[in-house]
């Protein structure tokens, strides 16, 4: 028996094909947990602070403003389980902890630094866009 084809523009993707790749629109689908841990705005801009090198925790602190403590080191747990960060402890008193990208982190840093690039370039339109809303809302 011949097996159909797939409508035109459709892939024949088997379920643990699928399951396999992730289906980012599906709710249930752990792809999310990444996407969200490395577009949070802790997320990017740890990541594009490691992408300058190896950063002691309190230098990532100084260097990402406004970020707390405690934000910071869930970030970059949530970054380490996903393979993204390494984290070296030192046994040395007072503690010395160093985080760096591993190669999958460096490649996501790459893509969410293109977006933060955007963000930057296009920050112009964007206020004009806003000033015209909060205008027309004065009216």
């Amino acid at each position: 028996m011949k097996k159909s084809s797939p409508p035109s523009g459709q892939e024949d993707i088997s379920l643990s094909a699928r399951l396999q790749r992730g289906d980012l629109m599906s709710a249930a689908c752990p792809s999310r947990d990444i996407l969200r841990h490395l577009t949070s705005r802790w997320g990017v801009l740890v990541l594009i602070s490691l992408q300058s090198g190896t950063h002691r925790f309190s230098d990532l602190r100084r260097k990402i403003g406004g970020v707390s403590e405690r934000m910071l080191a869930q970030t970059l747990q949530a970054l380490e389980r996903d393979g993204m960060v390494h984290r070296r402890a030192y046994e040395v008193v007072p503690p010395h902890v160093e985080y760096r990208l591993t190669p999958l982190g460096a490649e996501a840093a790459g893509k969410v630094r293109e977006l933060a690039d955007w963000v930057e370039l296009s920050l112009p339109q964007v206020m004009e866009k806003w000033h015209a809303a909060r205008a027309e809302r004065r009216c």
